[in-house]
């Protein structure tokens, strides 16, 4: 519920309003000045003079949105003019820079009369890389951007109607096929006539529907053939040859009801007479044309959608104008076509049947979100959204010849995802790697439910064939909750295993001399993760992937019971890869999960792992030893070790550039680092930083994680011969994904 007093106590504490500018470079020094304005400023006028496209490399222009409007159609306000309109211009300010990074000037023109909006359009065109048109009233908002999109060669957007047809379409795309209905025959109603109304129309009969089962009513009813009052020529495309003249009538077997109209003009009554399993579509808001439990009520077999956020399938614009403004800006595009629109409803409708990241369910409360009635388009707080409809917009724009420039798709992918902070480009690369061959990976916790839905992502991914221990019945019965099909994954139920006494055998004889009989090894296999990792030592498995329902020590202690270390490592290590924005850098945290209190010598051999790691990233290894101590600037014990370690390291590898002891920001501030400390061979450009022990490295990467906002990848396990690894008890489904994907790569090596 929104309080009068708090909307306002929001929008008049300091500094009033939502929206500020922030310079993006230093203003600081003299020089900065000199660099910013008079005389350097003169420098890129001139460039640009001489080529105008320079305009996008040295000024905002190719990331600057106008969000313009004359404040005739407010929200759900009506004409309240544009001063009374600046709010909810300045909250779209922020919707583009939230979701999509994008800088935005909101202008609220004195200007009734659509020629002067188009004109003052027109000479904004130099300022913004596009324009998005914005609570403009009917018709005149077809005048205007019709107008615009011939005379300027920017993107014009009108959000009111475009935005929300590209989102109604990808839910009614995927509502007909859940109900099993075909586009091409399904019958629809739209209640309204406005801007929104006859966009969605224009875009479903692109999506399929024939226009001739598409019936439009507004305030007098429908739009049939003879009709006089109240009609204008863009009404007047959707007229039909039809006896219904009221949205009763025409809700009549009506497989679609879209309402973009007014609250409470839908009852009960009129969708019982709906065909069976019809969408209801109730996009008034804050009020639909009927509420949402109403709906549900009186037709239980109805997928229902409302513009609300407190109840399913939620009709937001934000699924939409942000991405779809990012691939038009990023593909300098002249104009947001037809095809892009496709695009983006397409993105929209397949991105809904993926997995859904627990980041995003968590913001829901949890709530288990799958294809199906209740979800039928993405939640808005979805990060991938942007993501996905930026790269299909951009594609479009390139086939259909409107992007003044050409992008590679993947690339450009992976920059977005690591500028949004949706993902970085090392996840990317990692999934990438891991999908040349899937690997068999068992998951002693086969009956974990987040191990279940990684499985599904990696099935998806064609990065493994899982091999899942536990009782099947059970799995069976997660499964089918989460929808996984485990038609390629195997299960194994422990007790009834064929090689159950082999195992036995064979961890007798690894443990023989640790005081192990051959009954005990036998009652000690019923441990899944002994047993999974004697799977592995036995080439049954490639990798194995454990840890969510243990104490990471109960986990990985098996673990090393049976799998050997590598020639040449004396102990086992944990790292994890922390991806820092705005930094945007890679970093590689050692030893963050075993060793409490590692000698010199363990250090050296933790850096040469941890670079070993790095480099199957396609990472060049800078090793920084870490200490509250700068190359000897104060002597004790703990600095001593660390100095101690960096000579084992240089005697070791001479080729790995390495350094220390020195203090954090030393090893990754290079101002600081050439600054004072001009000799280091890191220049503050380190990537691998070893900490002296579990305390300090446990804490950093936890803050760091919790509170500075890294991506955190890990733990990667790092020693043993073959690929096992143990998550942390809290991890995620993307986690283990991740993970999973690691142990593949290192197991492809391998094999190589």
């Amino acid at each position: 519920m929104v309080r009068e007093d708090d909307a306002l106590d929001y929008h008049s504490s300091h500094p009033a309003g939502k929206i500020s500018i922030n310079p993006s470079k230093p203003c600081l020094t003299q020089r900065d000045l000199s660099l910013a304005y008079t005389p350097g400023v003169a420098i890129p006028c001139l460039k640009i003079h001489e080529e105008p496209e320079a305009v996008y490399k040295y000024t905002g222009k190719g990331n600057l949105v106008a969000v313009v409007s004359n404040g005739t159609a407010v929200l759900g306000l009506g004409n309240i003019g544009p001063a009374a309109g600046k709010p909810v211009m300045e909250g779209k300010a922020v919707l583009f820079k939230r979701f999509a990074d994008i800088d935005v000037f909101d202008i609220e023109l004195a200007a009734d009369l659509p020629a002067d909006v188009i004109r003052a359009c027109e000479m904004l065109e130099p300022t913004f890389g596009g324009i998005n048109l914005e609570d403009i009233k009917a018709p005149e908002c077809f005048e205007i951007e019709e107008t615009l999109k011939k005379t300027l060669k920017i993107p014009v957007f009108h959000d009111d109607q475009h935005g929300t047809a590209i989102i109604a379409g990808a839910a009614l795309v995927n509502g007909l096929e859940i109900t099993g209905k075909n586009i091409e025959s399904a019958r629809v109603v739209i209640n309204g006539a406005g801007a929104a109304a006859v966009a969605c129309a224009n875009h479903f009969i692109r999506l399929g529907i024939h226009i001739e089962n598409l019936l439009m009513c507004d305030t007098k009813g429908v739009l049939f053939e003879g009709r006089q009052d109240g009609m204008n020529p863009y009404k007047a495309l959707f007229v039909r040859n039809t006896q219904a003249r009221t949205l009763e009538d025409a809700m009549q077997n009506a497989d679609v009801f879209v309402g973009l109209s007014k609250a409470d003009c839908v009852s009960g009554a009129m969708l019982k007479t709906m065909a069976p399993s019809p969408l209801v579509f109730a996009l008034s808001n804050p009020n639909p044309e009927i509420p949402y439990p109403d709906a549900i009520a009186a037709r239980p077999d109805a997928i229902v959608a409302t513009g609300r956020s407190d109840y399913p399938n939620q009709v937001n614009n934000v699924l939409g104008f942000p991405g779809i403004f990012r691939g038009a800006l990023d593909s300098r595009a002249t104009c947001v076509n037809a095809q892009m629109m496709m695009a983006a409803t397409a993105a929209l409708a397949s991105l809904t049947k993926e997995d859904v990241p627990d980041s995003v369910c968590r913001i829901y409360g949890g709530e288990d979100l799958s294809f199906g009635p209740q979800y039928i388009i993405p939640k808005p707080f979805d990060p991938r959204v942007v993501l996905r409809v930026a790269t299909a917009v951009v594609q479009a724009a390139m086939d259909s010849g409107v992007a003044r420039i050409q992008l590679d798709l993947e690339t450009y992918h992976q920059s977005l995802s690591t500028r949004l902070g949706t993902g970085s480009a090392v996840t990317q690369l990692l999934l990438r790697k891991a999908s040349h061959k899937p690997c068999r990976i068992v998951f002693p916790e086969g009956e974990n439910r987040n191990v279940l839905r990684a499985c599904r992502t990696l099935i998806d991914l064609d990065i493994a064939a899982p091999l899942l221990l536990g009782n099947r019945q059970r799995i069976e019965a997660l499964a089918a909750e989460v929808h996984l099909d485990l038609s390629r994954i195997t299960i194994q139920d422990i007790p009834g295993h064929p090689n159950y006494a082999a195992y036995a055998d064979e961890l007798h004889r690894l443990r023989q001399r640790k005081g192990i009989t051959r009954n005990e090894a036998e009652h000690l296999l019923m441990n899944p993760n002994l047993f999974g990792a004697l799977m592995v030592q036995q080439n049954d498995a490639d990798a194995l992937i454990t840890g969510l329902t243990t104490h990471y020590s109960d986990a990985v202690r098996p673990l090393l019971q049976v799998i050997p270390l590598r020639p040449g490592i004396k102990r086992a290590s944990g790292l994890y890869l922390l991806h820092t924005n705005p930094r945007n850098k890679l970093y590689f945290f050692a030893d963050c999960t075993v060793n409490v209190d590692p000698s010199a010598e363990d250090l050296a051999e933790i850096a040469l792992c941890a670079a070993e790691t790095a480099r199957r990233f396609d990472v060049e290894p800078r090793v920084a030893f870490l200490s509250y101590s700068n190359f000897g600037s104060s002597r004790h014990e703990s600095s001593d070790k660390v100095r101690r370690a960096v000579e084992i390291l240089q005697v070791r590898s001479k080729d790995l550039v390495a350094d220390g002891e020195m203090q954090a920001d030393t090893a990754v501030d290079p101002e600081r680092a050439t600054g004072t400390y001009p000799f280091s061979l890191l220049k503050g450009d380190a990537n691998i930083l070893v900490f002296p022990n579990l305390d300090s490295s446990n804490i950093a990467y936890k803050l760091l994680g919790a509170l500075g906002g890294a991506q955190v990848i890990g733990p990667v396990l790092m020693g043993p011969s073959k690929p096992v690894h143990v998550l942390q008890r809290d991890a995620t489904v993307s986690d283990i994904v991740n993970l999973a994907a690691l142990a593949a790569v290192e197991a492809a090596e391998l094999s190589r």
